[in-house]
């Protein structure tokens, strides 16, 4: 017969098709089998309304068989087959889909709500070509009583032929490339291969995938066998069906026990603490799919680096198209595992990948809203289990309401906890608003490194002996976090160190001119004497019992200081607030100053640097010099 060529732009179109779509060359199997799959879905398709079909739904299956010998691969279905026609339309015209053709027709039937095709590109089937030299073809299409056989080198056409074929359906052969330095073909015709790419691609395919596995098992025990018998092996083989078929999500959630969702994670994801919860979504509207979320128990040791990846697995009807699909988890949630699977996403032409469509992000919203829902509900109803989870992705949270200039600080301020001046347990924003007291109109809080210090920092004196509640952030990114958010609900973040914190009455404004007017000499002095290391020295307006505390000018803090300071590089790390030293008029040690600036200036200078460098001990910054700073203490005590 007559060679035909390919209807389509040559052989440069196929040579693309074949070298330049996919990424990995393993895909074939994953098309050939979608194919296949695609096909036994037509045929069940049919027979719901087509007595000639004498397959039962339960008898349509896909097999496999690997032939090392004649390095042969082939597929075979028991499904629609094809015509003639259609072999040289489907397989002679590349970019054509048998599949995408079918679908058109079921939708304009109104009839496509429940069948799911895969190959609607017409291009899966040339990925054979990556690592066969020669593929056939035979396909009989049920209702025809002829046989066809396809057959091409993927390069100089392909010809048709009759063929003989008892059963409706279609057998591809691969006949294998040779191996060579770079890619060993052989590795696609061993067993267990295969079996790895079918569970790994393939698991949900609806059919079963049947293939002659071979396995070494002890013969039985002869009954006359003595007490030194060894026992003997024998090779046997047996058809096994290689995927599961029915994925755990496509099961309704009142039919899976806990105990399905905690191996299934820790399986599908290597974990080897069961999840803090499960998620199960069927979700119907404006996108259709069906997902497993899993919020683990603990962070992954990597999360927190540059190599720590986000993603769910990405199935469309069953079928593998991403191990990782970063587009479809929110940053903030990125510690989230799961798996979705849609009939609706939008593929390019490789099933690889994904177009950047809105069905993305409008699966990325619905994901959003799930996880935060069933944080919330955990927050409520099983503290203890919220803040393990807490101490494994507190810092994500935070830095996720940071991110974007607080683009998701809506989403997550509710998920936000503090520890607080009330008592031990963290609190959230919502439970501090709650214990508000009648005519406080701040939320306080201090920066410290650890709550210890925060307790202890004088400044927190005059706002909790007025009855308010202080939340004490310590960790780096809190006060950013405030700043963000701004307000929670109409009760704006107050500094409980500020001079403003808490309301001053014109009389009170006046007399604290007045006294610093009068310090002014004393004031002076020490700034002199610091220099450069302050940009300012006042009479504190927040110390009661304290002698001394150190305060910034400017929209930096002092927390956002230390901040910078841990940051690479000096750009950043070089950057400091503009620091004011407090001294409380009201102190013993104040008095002392003052005498010292009129006595002995000499010792005014020893208290003034001493003054400042215990000031820093307070604020948590590291003493500039600490050998000056003992020989100091120690000239003072002689």
């Amino acid at each position: 017969m007559a060679k035909k060529q390919f209807r389509a732009e040559s052989k440069r179109l196929l040579d693309l098709m074949i070298n330049s779509i996919y990424t990995h060359k393993e895909i074939f199997l994953r098309e050939l089998l979608s194919n296949a799959s695609d096909a036994v879905d037509k045929l069940s398709y049919k027979a719901l309304t087509d007595d000639t079909v004498k397959v039962k739904r339960k008898d349509f299956q896909i097999t496999i068989v690997p032939d090392k010998e004649s390095r042969t691969l082939t597929i075979t279905d028991n499904g629609v087959g094809m015509t003639k026609e259609e072999l040289e339309q489907n397989l002679g015209t590349i970019a054509r889909s048998g599949s995408f053709q079918f679908k058109q027709e079921m939708d304009k039937a109104e009839k496509a709500k429940n069948v799911d095709i895969i190959g609607q590109f017409g291009v899966g089937f040339y990925s054979a070509f990556m690592v066969a030299d020669r593929v056939t073809v035979r396909s009989r299409a049920h209702g025809s009583e002829e046989a066809w056989e396809w057959k091409s080198d993927g390069t100089d056409g392909y010809t048709v032929e009759p063929c003989d074929k008892d059963d409706v359906g279609t057998e591809v052969i691969l006949h294998m490339k040779e191996d060579t330095d770079e890619e060993k073909y052989s590795e696609y015709l061993d067993q267990y291969r295969i079996q790895e790419l079918v569970k790994k691609y393939s698991d949900y395919v609806h059919s079963p995938i049947r293939m002659e596995m071979e396995h070494s098992r002890a013969k039985e025990r002869p009954a006359d066998a003595g007490e030194d018998y060894k026992p003997e092996y024998e090779t046997v083989r047996e058809w096994e069906t290689l995927n599961s078929m029915v994925p755990l999500w496509q099961r309704p959630k009142s039919k899976v026990k806990k105990e399905e969702y905690d191996q299934f994670y820790r399986e599908k994801f290597g974990d080897w603490e069961e999840p803090l919860c499960t998620i199960h979504v069927a979700a119907e509207g404006q996108m259709e799919y069906k997902a497993m979320l899993f919020i683990p128990s603990h962070a992954p040791y990597d999360y927190y680096s540059k190599d720590y990846e986000k993603g769910f697995q990405l199935y469309s009807s069953g079928v593998l198209i991403m191990d990782k699909c970063p587009e479809v988890v929110p940053d903030h949630f990125s510690f989230v595992k799961g798996v979705v699977d849609s009939p609706d996403l939008p593929l390019n032409i490789s099933r690889e990948t994904l177009q950047h469509t809105r069905a993305l992000h409008i699966i990325e919203g619905s994901v959003e809203k799930k996880v935060k829902a069933e944080l919330l509900k955990m927050q409520k109803e099983d503290r203890e289990k919220y803040l393990k989870f807490w101490k494994g992705f507190a810092r994500q949270l935070k830095y996720g309401a940071v991110n974007q200039y607080g683009a998701k600080k809506e989403v997550l301020q509710d998920l936000l906890l503090f520890p607080s001046s009330q008592g031990e347990e963290l609190t959230t924003l919502q439970e501090y608003v709650e214990r508000m007291k009648e005519g406080q109109e701040k939320i306080f809080y201090l920066c410290a490194e650890t709550v210890e210090m925060a307790k202890a920092l004088p400044q927190a004196e005059r706002v909790l002996e007025k009855g308010y509640e202080i939340l004490y952030f310590t960790d780096e990114v809190d006060e950013f976090v405030a700043q963000t958010l701004g307000s929670y609900g109409d009760k704006p973040f107050q500094d409980a160190s500020a001079a403003d914190a808490l309301p001053e009455s014109e009389e009170e404004k006046a007399q604290a001119e007045k006294k610093a007017e009068a310090n002014r000499p004393v004031l002076d002095f020490v700034k002199e004497t610091l220099g450069d290391k302050v940009f300012d020295v006042r009479l504190s307006r927040v110390l009661r019992s304290g002698a001394v505390c150190l305060s910034a000018d400017g929209p930096m803090s002092l927390e956002m200081e230390k901040y910078f300071q841990k940051m690479e590089g000096e750009a950043m790390g070089g950057m400091k607030a503009l620091r004011v030293l407090e001294l409380n008029a009201d102190s013993q040690v104040y008095g002392a100053l003052c005498q010292a600036v009129a006595q002995d200036q000499e010792k005014a200078k020893k208290y003034a640097r001493l003054l400042y460098d215990q000031a820093l001990i307070i604020a948590g910054l590291p003493v500039e010099d600490t050998a000056k700073y003992t020989e100091l203490v120690c000239s003072l005590m002689v």
